[in-house]
């Protein structure tokens, strides 16, 4: 890869909030790392965004590939833009960095894989869930042994009411599948790297006002005859655990949300302390006990991209990762679709 040689200058391509917000905040606070601008299409909202980040704003993403200033962009777009947009930058000799979900499905990640080899450009996917706490957590249980062999794993991300804007759009790569379940998918292959041998998945559309799923239930196989399920759904009032894990030595349990995105939401996401209502449960044969969270840090995910752009690290995480984590959400679309498990 092309490594940059100096101060990496990055470009935020989207005027949302995201953008705004939370990539914005994690570049200012990540040392040798330089937010360069912002970008959008509405000339008013970059105006805006710019203002409020206090940074140059980009009308259009042909702008910001022009200026030879910038060393890379981050994609807090539209799903489905990303692929078109990650190959522009990419031949335009810019090193991206794309929001998850990274694409739709396996052939567009192969012609954004392309485009960074031929350009000898970085190209990776921010899943900054993998620095969350609660995972954290969970992999430090597993790499200790306390669970024993792990077997089951079901991983609930939900809330009450379907999501406007373009998330709220099948069209535009929306739904909670694509956006929570990404995260989720990408945290269990971690868990579990083995070979995954087939996908199923249940989708409800039960709010006709949008033409995204209310309910997205996926069962995972492995190899090792282990199982992952993921539950994303809008219709849950009563949220169930974040994680539920077992193994041959015990089980756990744990509620709520990493505390990082209502810190980041209020202006210092370092400020971010999870209460100890919320440690999880450890439950063996012969005891039982909280477990206190792991502190997480998203900071690290951009420290570690620096470290990339620069040439002294591999990225968190890496394409065939991204590939992979992709392929089970496209067989989970078309497993929906078809009623039945797809065998990879």
């Amino acid at each position: 890869m092309h490594a940059v040689d100096h101060e990496p200058r990055i470009v935020i391509l989207g005027c949302g909030r995201w953008g705004r917000t939370c990539h914005s905040q994690l570049i200012e606070k990540t040392p040798g790392l330089h937010l360069h601008g912002i970008a959008g299409r509405d000339p008013a909202k970059v105006a805006a965004a710019s203002a409020e980040v206090g940074r140059k704003g980009y009308v259009g993403l042909a702008s910001v590939l022009a200026d030879p200033e910038v060393d890379g962009v981050v994609l807090a777009t539209p799903n489905s833009t990303h692929a078109d947009q990650a190959v522009q930058a990419l031949r335009a000799g810019k090193h991206v960095l794309c929001e998850k979900v990274m694409c739709l499905d396996t052939a567009e990640f192969d012609r954004m894989a392309l485009a960074a080899k031929e350009s000898d450009r970085l190209l990776s996917v921010f899943q900054n869930r993998r620095t969350d706490g609660d995972f954290r957590t969970v992999c430090a249980l597993q790499e200790a042994g306390e669970l024993g062999d792990v077997r089951w794993v079901e991983m609930s991300w939900q809330g009450f009411g379907i999501w406007g804007g373009w998330r709220g759009e099948a069209a535009m790569g929306g739904g909670k599948l694509y956006d929570l379940g990404a995260h989720m998918v990408d945290q269990i292959l971690q868990l579990f790297p083995e070979p995954v041998t087939s996908v199923y998945c249940r989708m409800h559309h039960d709010m006709p006002e949008r033409d995204v799923e209310s309910e997205a239930l996926v069962v995972i196989s492995f190899a090792s005859g282990r199982t992952a399920v993921v539950d994303a759904s809008s219709l849950a009032a009563i949220s169930k655990p974040r994680f539920y894990v077992r193994g041959t030595k015990g089980t756990f349990q744990k509620f709520g949300l990493d505390p990082q995105e209502d810190a980041m939401k209020a202006g210092d996401i370092e400020t971010a302390v999870e209460p100890e209502s919320l440690f999880g449960t450890l439950k063996t044969a012969d005891a039982e006990r909280l477990v206190p969270t792991r502190a997480g840090c998203w900071l690290d995910f951009y420290a570690n991209w620096r470290q990339a752009l620069l040439g002294e690290a591999a990225p968190l995480v890496s394409l065939p990762e991204a590939r992979r984590a992709i392929q089970v959400l496209e067989a989970a679309h078309r497993s929906a679709r078809a009623g039945g498990a797809i065998h990879l």
